[in-house]
């Protein structure tokens, strides 16, 4: 009985005889010898795919012979083309051999082709598939890497379904590294306030932001030097008029520093105003990230808190398995352990006490707007983890049922039902839908 081998490369399909298969034998390492191996093993047709997304297509066809493989027409027709008929009722004089079991039945199915999968048929084919760019004319080993090269990773990309402005990596960065700044960017402008107090100790009780006590400290410089000239010029810096005439009136005082210390000053004002304007920067990124990866978990409870939750359990996916009981209390795990050792009393919340939800809620409905929230939270998350749309509807609207639960703990209004939100919700987004199929 004849024997047709099926090889699926990643540059197209190729069928090949096998015939004289006694010189080879039970023989395997035969098949590493191009010479006795290609006696024995012809090619007798080479389908190449049309193109990069047809070869990915193919390739998940195939992949998907372990379940429910539907088979593909190119494939079909290929092999009906090449291969010979079987007429009903007849038994076929040949047989395909195919790497797996799975797919070998359902071309039979499809094609009544019988087909075989065995020990021998797998070390055929693994001689193939070594020598496949001596069979085919005019096809350079590097070709076939590269086309090996860029349909996996297409392939790996399709199946974990990647998308590089989904990476949550990101987000967990930029919160650590924002943590960071703020801690800096207030130990340093303390180290201002008190290096340059020493020689205008006025401007601290005038300027209370950090930052503008830094721009004001590198404008000034020496505050002897400052006249009736510069108040345009600090007004635009203090956004008030009054305040740059009073920082003006109070630099007549008389109380000098060298001028070495004077540099050394301004040197360091200007790193703390170079690090809170790159604070600005990274927090306007992060709120993009937050909008591209989890953009329901940000409308619910801010961009930053929502990051904190994200880099605290690991990865979105994380969080998405975390139930609310657990988010409710992430952050606090030192202080939950050491209450349930001492058997007191466990935390009610943890980083999303940040949110103003918390602050808003009175005292003894702190622990119930906690719980609630942390049960909105889990579900945004999962719907931003495991939904292919970016829409933020879902976590507008759950705020808004938050903002009603508070409404209930503070005046005894009813809210809306999680059923009723959730239709609304999904109304919205489905108008949204057809409005830009329509445009």
């Amino acid at each position: 009985m004849a024997l047709h081998l099926l090889f699926e490369s990643a540059s197209g399909y190729s069928l090949f005889h096998a015939y004289g298969l006694d010189e080879i034998g039970q023989n395997t390492e035969a098949v590493l010898d191009l010479t006795r191996f290609s006696k024995v093993i012809k090619l007798t047709s080479f389908h190449p795919f049309s193109s990069a997304l047809d070869a990915l297509n193919q390739c998940n066809a195939i992949s998907e012979g372990f379940k429910h493989w539907i088979m593909t027409e190119e494939l079909r027709n290929f092999l009906e083309m090449n291969l010979p008929k079987v007429k009903d009722g007849k038994k076929a004089k040949f047989s395909l051999g195919v790497a797996e079991p799975k797919v070998g039945s359902q071309v039979f199915e499809v094609t009544k082709i019988p087909c075989q999968s065995n020990e021998f048929v797998l070390e055929l084919l693994r001689g193939v598939r070594l020598h496949f760019d001596r069979f085919i004319k005019d096809l350079k080993p590097s070709d076939l890497e590269k086309a090996q090269l860029g349909l996996g990773h297409s392939y790996s990309r399709a199946k974990v379904k990647f998308n590089v402005n989904r990476v949550d990596n990101m987000v967990i960065q930029a919160i650590f590294l924002l943590d960071t700044l703020d801690k800096d960017i207030n130990s340093f402008s303390m180290r201002v306030r008190e290096w340059y107090s020493w020689h205008f100790p006025e401007l601290a009780k005038i300027v209370n932001d950090n930052y503008l006590y830094a721009k004001i400290a590198k404008f000034a410089e020496n505050k002897s030097d400052l006249s009736e000239n510069h108040i345009p010029e600090l007004s635009e810096l203090v956004g008030d008029e009054e305040k740059a005439k009073e920082i003006v009136e109070a630099a007549k005082a008389s109380m000098d520093l060298s001028p070495i210390d004077l540099i050394n000053v301004q040197q360091f004002a200007q790193r703390v105003i170079n690090l809170s304007e790159y604070r600005k920067k990274l927090y306007e990124y992060l709120v993009t990230k937050m909008n591209d990866i989890a953009p329901n978990l940000a409308s619910l409870i801010g961009e930053v808190v929502g990051a904190r939750l994200i880099s605290h359990a690991g990865s979105l996916s994380n969080l998405a398995k975390c139930p609310s009981s657990t988010l409710q209390i992430l952050g606090t795990e030192k202080a939950l352990f050491r209450a349930l050792k001492t058997q007191g009393n466990t935390p009610k919340y943890g980083l999303i006490f940040h949110s103003s939800f918390i602050g808003r809620a009175s005292a003894r409905n702190k622990g119930r707007i906690a719980r609630y929230l942390a049960n909105r939270c889990s579900i945004v998350s999962r719907i931003d983890c495991f939904s292919e749309g970016n829409t933020s509807v879902f976590g507008q609207k759950l705020r808004e049922q938050v903002e009603e639960r508070l409404d209930f703990y503070d005046k005894g209004v009813a809210p809306r039902k999680n059923v009723d939100v959730m239709k609304d919700a999904i109304e919205s987004v489905l108008n949204v839908a057809e409005k830009d199929a329509g445009e």
